[in-house]
């Protein structure tokens, strides 16, 4: 999806804002283009173990590879076997712990260890699709993946990932994606990466953290949106192409502050059954199309003239 996100990245912001920064492609793919060097930076999300692992990496680097170098190893010793020992034996008892004794998710996030940050690498590297998915109780769920030898342990991957969060300009948040957007307004460059919306009945995965993201989250981010982008903010969502995301993103509202939706053939990996993984349609909903296609028409009548 990065080259067609791509297009509709505003030509120039004062400040990113990532309200859902999951894996951060997005921001790391303005990173590394050059698009970050004078901007601030605002990456959010809900997920403790996600923030707490960024922190983690940003702050303890060297003692997070330490300890993914010791799981490596292991991993090679015995497969998927390590795997389900290290979800069900350490990883999910050690959240538990932290959760008993801590008065908030933000206390969770700080208490996070090299270890658990390490842990939840590796459990992503060796796990079904890269998911992180929980159950209703909050456990970590995904079942192990089926891979032959998996890069683990990138040490300078996961270096250049702890010097870019490290930056002055980059602030690493632990906070819902309303109260992050409340302050977008004009300057602002607002990336939106929420939970899909499901198909169907039985195409939803799970859950993301415990009390998953339903469809009156999805009108509640569609509220946001439209509010930051009437504040002057540049405002892309993605989202899948689910009948009740095209009938909030369609609304008079919305069409009041110019959002437009483009449908993008994407491919997805993660379905129950393998015949069923494929090209399906999903949604780019944005206020800044207007402003790419000028520059797109511009680019397209320069190629001609190259070629005449």
């Amino acid at each position: 999806m990065l080259p067609v996100l791509a297009e509709h990245y505003p030509p120039t912001f004062a400040r990113y804002v990532e309200p859902f920064v999951g894996s951060g492609a997005v921001f790391f793919d303005l990173l590394n283009t050059g698009r970050l060097t004078r901007s601030e930076i605002l990456l959010c999300d809900v997920n403790p173990d996600l923030i707490g692992c960024y922190w983690t990496v940003r702050d303890r680097v060297d003692e997070v590879i330490r300890e993914l170098r010791s799981l490596a190893r292991e991993y090679r010793r015995s497969g998927s076997e390590c795997y389900y020992e290290v979800r069900d034996r350490r990883f999910n008892p050690a959240r538990a712990e932290i959760q008993s004794q801590s008065g908030s998710q933000a206390d969770v996030a700080l208490r996070y260890t090299p270890a658990l940050a390490a842990m939840l690498i590796f459990l992503n590297r060796t796990g079904f699709n890269g998911l992180f998915r929980v159950n209703r109780r909050g456990g970590f769920n995904v079942p192990a993946g089926k891979y032959t030898d998996p890069r683990i342990c990138d040490e300078d991957h996961i270096r250049a990932v702890g010097t870019a969060l490290d930056s002055p300009r980059v602030s690493i948040r632990l906070s819902p994606f309303d109260e992050t957007m409340a302050g977008c307004a004009r300057g602002d460059f607002v990336y939106c990466d929420p939970p899909y919306a499901p198909l169907s009945r039985t195409s939803s995965f799970a859950h993301y953290t415990a009390g998953g993201f339903t469809a009156f989250d999805q009108l509640r981010l569609q509220r946001a949106v439209i509010a930051a982008c009437s504040r002057g903010a540049r405002v892309v969502v993605s989202n899948s192409s689910a009948s009740e995301i095209l009938k909030v993103y369609t609304t008079i509202d919305a069409q009041k502050v110019q959002l437009k939706i483009s449908r993008v053939p994407a491919r997805r990996a993660i379905n129950s059954r393998a015949t069923s993984r494929g090209p399906v349609d999903e949604l780019i909903i944005s206020n800044v199309l207007d402003a790419v296609r000028p520059r797109m028409v511009k680019a397209s009548l320069k190629s001609r003239r190259r070629l005449a």
